[in-house]
């Protein structure tokens, strides 16, 4: 996960609607389904994912109350600590 591409897509999120992040989540999600996919191109998928899904993470922090400068630092923390374990 790459917090400059999260903060990206929180701004993005921010500026138009979450549903547009959760659908191009679908969509990837769809097209990892295709048999002729190389592992490297399974693996560039496999991040734009995770870092889509992170962005709608972080902004269910920023409804909930929390700075989104915070709520970044926290959502990156956990994964890092995730990562370690």
């Amino acid at each position: 996960m790459k917090l400059p591409v999260i903060k990206h897509l929180t701004n993005f999120i921010e500026q138009n609607d979450q549903d547009y992040i959760l659908e191009t989540i679908e969509t990837l999600e769809a097209l990892t389904e295709v048999p002729s996919l190389k592992d490297e191109e399974l693996d560039v998928i496999g991040e734009l994912i995770s870092n889509l899904y992170g962005a709608v993470e972080v902004d269910k922090m920023i409804k909930d109350g929390t700075p989104k400068k915070e709520a970044l630092n926290i959502f990156m923390k956990r994964v890092l600590g995730s990562i370690d374990q």
